[in-house]
């Protein structure tokens, strides 16, 4: 599946959100924004460490399993492609920025052209939306400082360590910021991120 495939009907006359993306980057966390957002007229653009394939994973702790996991099992998912390399992206030409999850924040964190796009996004005020290991990047980024959010749980310290007063709640918004603990919150979470790239468009 390529993201120009999937979006090259769209019109983009709401303006572009930008989807990093690298191996191990949750399904349900990025494929559910990813044609959620195209839906209503914006272009998704999908960047990763270089233009190519990557390979997304589904994460579950696996329930009534007879030797229980006290931690997240990873399966093989589709695949993704991104269209642009992070070192080649100019963060303003887009309306929106869309964070997902899975392990692959892990290692995008380190990336310095990401965590200057990301920089850019809460420098301009432009809507951010951050969800499960997400906050990794943005902790790294260090635009979490004084800001309300959520993750899921074991990202907790993620988000205090960069500066941010976790919750636990389904959604939570502060100021251009919207985060959620995992795809299952997504119900309120897209709803009110599709509120703010209308009102920034």
């Amino acid at each position: 599946m390529t993201s120009s495939d999937s979006n090259a009907s769209q019109s983009a006359s709401a303006g572009k959100v930008l989807l990093p993306i690298g191996d191990a980057t949750e399904t349900l966390d990025t494929l559910y924004p990813f044609f959620r957002i195209a839906e209503d007229g914006f272009q998704v653009v999908v960047a990763g460490p270089e233009a190519r394939l990557y390979h997304t994973v589904l994460h579950e702790v696996p329930p009534d399993s007879a030797v229980p996991w006290d931690i997240t099992q990873e399966r093989p998912g589709y695949h993704l492609r991104a269209d642009v390399a992070f070192r080649d992206v100019d963060p303003a030409e887009y309306v929106g920025l869309f964070l997902s999850g899975g392990r692959a924040p892990e290692y995008l964190r380190y990336d310095a052209d990401l965590l200057r796009i990301t920089r850019h996004f809460f420098d301009a005020g432009k809507p951010v939306a951050v969800v499960c290991h997400g906050i990794e990047i943005a902790s790294a980024a260090g635009v979490l400082r004084g800001r309300t959010c959520t993750t899921v749980a074991k990202c907790a310290l993620d988000a205090q360590q960069g500066g941010g007063q976790y919750v636990d709640r389904p959604a939570v918004r502060d100021g251009n910021l919207l985060t959620a603990r995992t795809w299952h919150d997504y119900a309120p979470f897209m709803h009110e991120f599709m509120q703010m790239l209308k009102a920034a468009q």
